[in-house]
């Protein structure tokens, strides 16, 4: 069994050159990652936020025919003037789902609504504001392009055409995708499968009275608000007594049921050693350092066939974590291709604390200045137990580890949640 457990992985550790960054936790992260293979065929709206297992390939051309893009008259182009006015004759109407179908001569047109098929021998609609009408005669002036306001069969999607690759999240313009392509059901990845627990003889769930020493169980909550979104099956297993029998019998039990085992707490110096000792049991686990703040201590690995994460235990620790590593590798597991996080680069609006030596996810306000131009600010303190600062914030300030003190005004990158979460 390979297991490497650095000495002391606090989170106020001073600077240790021997800490991974964040891009080697993650690429260390990615080596073990491997999608679950299961699929499922879902009809559309079973689908919803599933990920497809295989590519979509379209039946048909879309639009199938052609069709006019606006309310108006479709004619032949040889009847256009060059100069001056030109008059035809309305022979007909073609509507969404009821085309013309007899002949249109020349110097005919037929009125045509939006959607609607273009008769056989017409090739140009021209907008209904473009023309007077009396009685049974258009009249319009020169100026008018042949072909023009006509959607041309395949002009959308070809038929044969990749529409959705695999590893695409199916969410309600996929489904409308697939709906308009006449595609009933899809081949999806099956749901992955979460459990996670806290440890603790500290710990009481909100409701219950607390006596001296205790606190409530916060990070439970997040982390599943956190998978929630995620849209993964969720095993909540509760809060574990610091019994070596119980905490034993937890990892049992969520390595058998899940892909995914999640723990706060546990796995940094002072812990109880049984969280430790039952990982060195059951699994091969690597009890990192990362050069980040907050979110130091973080152990990942494997128990049984589970990927493992043990987070931090101080809630925005145990937030910042999940969302910049647990997160992307759930993704991953689920069969998700697109797992970067969206950032951006915004001017700071006032000057940042901040030591060289650990990357550091500060939190945030993206908002716009009186200019209408978007800038960040923070949101306070930053301390890792201060939990309503997660909650006022809208995004992470991305602060590099050789960076120090961040003068107003400095450019600086930018998670926004609405992209991460």
């Amino acid at each position: 069994m390979n297991t490497s457990i650095p000495v002391n992985p606090t989170c106020c550790d001073e600077i240790d050159h021997k800490t991974l960054s964040v891009s080697q936790a993650l690429a260390r992260i990615d080596e073990f990652i491997t999608p679950v293979t299961e699929t499922l065929t879902l009809g559309l709206t079973d689908a919803l936020d599933h990920i497809l297992a295989e590519a979509v390939i379209s039946p048909i051309d879309v639009p199938p025919y052609r069709n006019s893009a606006m309310d108006g008259y479709a004619l032949r182009s040889a009847d256009l003037p060059a100069e001056g006015k030109c008059q035809l004759e309305v022979v007909g109407v073609a509507y969404a789902g009821t085309p013309f179908t007899e002949e249109v001569k020349p110097g005919e047109c037929v009125r045509i609504m939006t959607g609607a098929k273009v008769p056989e021998d017409t090739d140009t609609v021209i907008m209904q504001e473009h023309v007077e009408r009396e009685g049974d005669v258009i009249t319009f002036a020169a100026g008018q392009k042949p072909g023009q306001n006509v959607r041309h069969p395949g002009e959308d999607i070809a038929r044969g055409e990749v529409v959705l690759e695999a590893g695409t999240r199916l969410q309600a313009a996929e489904l409308g995708l697939l709906a308009s392509l006449g595609i009933p059901q899809v081949t999806v990845k099956r749901k992955l499968k979460a459990a996670f627990f806290s440890t603790g003889d500290e710990l009481r769930p909100p409701g219950e009275p607390l006596q001296d020493g205790q606190i409530y169980d916060s990070n439970r909550y997040s982390i599943f608000g956190m998978l929630k979104a995620l849209d993964v099956e969720i095993l909540d297993l509760g809060v574990i007594p610091d019994i070596r029998d119980k905490i034993e019998a937890a990892f049992q039990q969520a390595a058998e049921q899940a892909d995914v085992v999640i723990t706060s707490g546990g796995v940094s110096v002072g812990d109880a050693d049984y969280v430790k000792e039952t990982l060195d049991k059951l699994g091969t686990i690597n009890f990192w350092k990362i050069a980040m703040k907050p979110g130091k201590p973080l152990a990942v690995g494997k128990v049984g066939k589970a990927v493992f994460f043990g987070l931090p235990g101080n809630p925005v620790s145990a937030m910042v974590t999940f969302y910049q590593f647990a997160q992307p590798a759930i993704r991953r597991l689920m069969g998700q291709t697109r797992i970067t996080p969206i950032s951006i680069k915004v001017p700071c609006s006032e000057a940042l604390k901040k030591r060289p030596g650990r990357t550091d996810f500060q939190r945030g306000i993206l908002e716009y200045d009186p200019q209408g131009r978007l800038s960040v600010r923070s949101v306070g303190m930053q301390a890792s137990h201060i939990l309503s600062g997660m909650s006022r914030a809208n995004c992470f300030i991305v602060l590099p580890a050789e960076w120090g003190n961040v003068e107003a005004g400095t450019e600086v990158e930018v998670q926004p949640f609405h992209g991460l979460m």
